[in-house]
């Protein structure tokens, strides 16, 4: 009766585990992707992406702003004029009640240094703009690529504990078996059924590690549900890129050529550098010629209906109490900070480049290691459950090697995530993706 009544407990425990897990069971993603596929979708969707595509028309505005003020410009103006009473001599009118003025100005600057200035100041930030807005689609897909990784090393975490979860069912079946015969104990199937249970939890952790990646990489894909990873990328090194990969010394130049980040830095000194050596064209003279042509009705008695002027206007800074002065040393201090931060990412850059190349010799030496000990984990877990069943290994034996391999399992998957994304940082530091 005894017996009966544990394998009943026995049974509604199994049933409330598979009812627990299956009602836990993370929703399936609304779609699936390549890893290109992923990253395409997530420069091309991703709000930042169009917050860095505005940034370009705000500067392309500012730039047709500074333009204008070199070029000519035309303004029209009218103006009526009613006075309480006009004024007559002999019969003509000298000065009449209303009257009308009609006038066109025609402005065209002629000496405009600073004009120029700004307007050639204005083509460097819209380029620094645009440069900003590719190192923006950069940061968009190194996000993106980090959730696909993720969906991809947590799914080989899953099939690790799915495996030990099937080996401890296994176990617990043969334990309650032996019970049942009388040629084993309550405590073993205990045991048993305690590293069963611990696999499922472990299980459903990882389960929802993995849903929780896939909606990360959803919303960077702006997907509206979750998404998860077809393939594996390789991360294979282009033949240029592998050249200088392979260098002892990393050069700047060459990293310089690739990398969006860098190449910002560098647009952002060369527009620093342009505004300080315009700090002298503000002290220039300025002319402007101006044309008003002007036409009166009814015209007054000494001043013709239609006329016009022609006006050369100039002006010329004299003093400015140290303004200039001032001006010139922020410039100064906004060329040090852009050309300090251009060496510094220069120096971090071919840092990234030599710690990612040994990253990935050494994850490809590791993992060799950890497979083998995986494979030999798993060995050991077929010795001794054999062992086992002819009464030559203990429970607890059992139980250890499958922690072991599972322990091993989840290495591997570590080994092969660390490995693949020190592929990835090389390229990324080589400036070979997106």
């Amino acid at each position: 009766m005894r017996k009966d009544l544990h394998r009943t407990r026995l049974a509604a425990f199994a049933f409330l585990v598979s009812v627990g897990t299956a009602s836990a069971q993370a929703p399936t993603p609304i779609d699936r992707v390549t890893f290109q596929e992923a990253i395409d979708r997530a420069t091309r969707n991703n709000p930042s992406v169009a917050v860095a595509a505005a940034a370009i028309l705000r500067a392309e505005g500012l730039l047709g702003q500074a333009r204008s003020a070199t070029r000519l410009v035309i303004a029209g103006n009218v103006t009526t004029t009613t006075l309480n009473a006009g004024t007559e001599f002999q019969g003509s009118t000298v000065t009449p009640q209303n009257q009308v003025t009609a006038s066109v100005s025609a402005t065209m600057p002629i000496v405009a240094a600073a004009a120029w200035a700004r307007r050639a100041q204005a083509e460097d930030d819209r380029q620094v703009a645009t440069l900003g807005a590719a190192e923006t689609r950069r940061q968009v897909a190194l996000a993106t690529a980090d959730a696909y990784l993720s969906v991809i090393a947590l799914r080989r975490v899953i099939d690790g504990n799915t495996r030990a979860r099937d080996t401890a069912k296994a176990h617990y079946d043969l334990a309650n078996q032996l019970e049942q015969q009388g040629t084993g104990s309550h405590l073993n199937t205990l045991r048993a059924q305690q590293q069963w249970s611990t696999d499922e939890g472990l299980l459903e952790s990882a389960g929802l590690a993995v849903y929780r990646a896939r909606e990360a990489l959803g919303v960077l894909l702006v997907a509206g549900g979750p998404v998860d990873a077809i393939d594996e990328p390789s991360f294979d090194l282009p033949p240029d890129a592998a050249r200088v990969a392979g260098q002892a010394a990393i050069l700047g130049p060459d990293l310089l050529a690739f990398r969006p980040d860098l190449k910002l830095l560098a647009g952002q000194q060369v527009a620093a550098a342009r505004v300080l050596g315009d700090s002298s064209k503000d002290l220039w003279p300025t002319l402007d010629a101006v044309f008003l042509p002007q036409t009166i009705y009814p015209a007054p008695f000494f001043t013709p209906a239609n006329s016009w002027r022609l006006l050369l206007q100039g002006s010329v800074p004299i003093f400015s109490g140290g303004l200039q002065t001032s001006v010139k040393v922020r410039r100064q201090a906004a060329v040090d900070v852009t050309q300090a931060n251009l060496t510094d990412a220069i120096a971090q850059a071919s840092s990234q480049v030599r710690a990612a190349r040994e990253a990935v010799a050494s994850g490809e030496r590791s993992l060799v290691s950890i497979r083998a000990a995986a494979d030999q984990a798993q060995q050991v877990v077929t010795i001794v459950n054999v062992s086992f069943r002819a009464g030559g290994a203990t429970n607890i034996e059992v139980i250890d090697a499958e922690r072991s391999a599972r322990d091993a399992d989840t290495a591997v998957a570590a080994g092969e995530d660390t490995l693949r994304r020190a592929r990835f940082d090389l390229l990324l530091a080589l400036g070979r993706f997106p």
